[in-house]
């Protein structure tokens, strides 16, 4: 059961994979060849972007699987979030889970999704911001209304500034290295997460509250208090919050970098813009949320963005048992990686992988295990469908009403965000209304 070959130092390792995953992954793929060995100190990582790796890593038992570093993401999400749950309750929870993020309940907040575009862009014109922000303030305030459900203008501003603050404080350091979660006499950057983060767990306990007052509503929340297990017992407020939290997590920031990066390419691609820019004009100045889902180049926009710079960078799993890989044996307390960031830019699956190619998704055929910006198997992200509907209503929306210019020609380079690789500047534009 020897593990593979990779680099020895286990600081530095984790030093690149935070701050240069795009440089260094392809450099120890050809020096240490696929599947490699990556020391962090998190653990052991057995890292892979072979297609039938990944297949035997999304389609292995859940049973045999746990999160990887659940240490470092519990202070985010909390102990009852699907993220960190493992074996059977991992999988009854999801079960619980699934129903508001698929078919009509999600394509009732489209409109939503629109409008709170609409208000975010309504007053710009001749504008100077930063796409990133942009996006997550769209972003965050549709999960305030649709997953929280806070309607009230004024507390809808109050959860936003507190949730600002709350993600402000998230620093990778404490993420990817969990010892350093300690107070140090409340000076050090988690204990200023943990202060702005009571002030929002209060304000979780208040809108369970009001909305279990309240009564039966469309909103997530309210799907959530109503949800019963197969024993027709409800979720604790306690597992509630935990999944409100998980829900902010995947879905606040993830959805405005995606929207930077199509952005950012977009106009980076002329000939591309034009060509998204013809598809939207057919439907008028206002596009209703059904027409920008089933519009075809948009999609493709948006999968091609997710595809060069994927929400999910790697899909990790530590084993609890041991598992066969590729016809090799890596024994129980080990982990698995399939890194979406390599498999994405494979030659073998992708024609010219570091090229904007948006029309390589129409009509494309790829498998599970070839396209995954959501990552796969039993853990795949629940709120996949949600997010790819969010990015092209908002996008749709933003493209529609506003002409976007760049501060910069020179390429943008891709940072560490917390879990995911954002543009190194969040995407500067000048923003001019479209006139009718």
């Amino acid at each position: 059961m020897a593990l593979p070959a990779g680099p020895p130092n286990r600081l530095l390792n984790t030093y690149r994979i935070l701050a240069e995953p795009l440089r260094h992954m392809p450099r120890w793929i050809q020096r240490y060849g696929d599947p490699f060995l990556l020391k962090t100190v998190n653990g052991d990582v057995v890292m892979t972007a072979k297609p039938e790796l990944v297949k035997q890593i999304f389609a292995g038992n859940p049973l045999k699987f746990e999160p990887f570093g659940v240490k470092a993401i519990a202070p985010l999400v909390g102990a009852g979030s699907v993220f960190t749950l493992t074996g059977q309750r991992h999988l009854r929870e999801r079960k619980l889970l699934m129903p508001p993020f698929h078919g009509r309940r999600m394509r009732d907040y489209g409109d939503h999704m629109a409008e709170v575009t609409r208000s975010a862009t309504r007053s710009l014109d001749g504008d100077r911001l930063c796409i990133q922000d942009l996006g997550q303030r769209i972003s965050l305030e549709v999960i305030v209304r649709t997953v929280f459900g806070v309607t009230e203008a004024e507390r809808v501003g109050q959860y936003c500034r507190a949730v600002g603050e709350v993600v402000s404080r998230v620093h990778p350091a404490f993420l990817f290295m969990p010892f350093l979660q300690r107070e140090f006499a409340g000076l050090g950057p988690f204990a200023k997460f943990q202060r702005t983060d009571r002030h929002f767990d209060g304000l979780l306990d208040d809108q369970i509250a009001r909305t279990r007052q309240r009564g039966e509503g469309a909103d997530i929340l309210s799907l959530l208090l109503s949800a019963r297990y197969e024993d027709d017992s409800p979720m604790s407020d306690e597992d509630i919050k935990s999944e409100l939290r998980t829900l902010l997590v995947a879905g606040h920031e993830t959805t405005a970098i995606a929207i930077a990066w199509a952005i950012d390419l977009l106009h980076r691609a002329p000939h591309k813009l034009s060509k998204v820019l013809e598809e939207l004009s057919s439907f008028g100045s206002e596009p209703t949320p059904a027409e920008l889902e089933s519009a075809p180049y948009l999609e493709a926009v948006c999968k091609e963005a997710l595809r060069l710079f994927p929400v999910v960078t790697e899909v990790m799993r530590t084993l609890n048992d041991d598992f066969e890989l590729g016809g090799r044996t890596i024994p129980a307390g080990a982990s698995l990686s399939a890194s979406m960031l390599m498999l994405h830019r494979r030659p073998d699956l992708y024609d010219d992988p570091d090229r904007f190619e948006p029309e390589r998704f129409i009509d494309a055929r790829l498998a599970p295990h070839e396209f995954a910006p959501f990552g796969g198997g039993h853990r795949r992200c629940i709120g996949a469908a949600f997010a790819l509907f969010e990015m092209k209503v908002v996008l749709g929306t933003l493209l529609s009403t506003h002409s976007f210019f760049l501060d910069s020609t020179a390429a943008n380079s891709p940072v560490r965000r917390n879990v995911t690789i954002a543009p190194k500047d969040g995407v500067p534009v000048l923003v001019k209304r479209r006139r009718p």
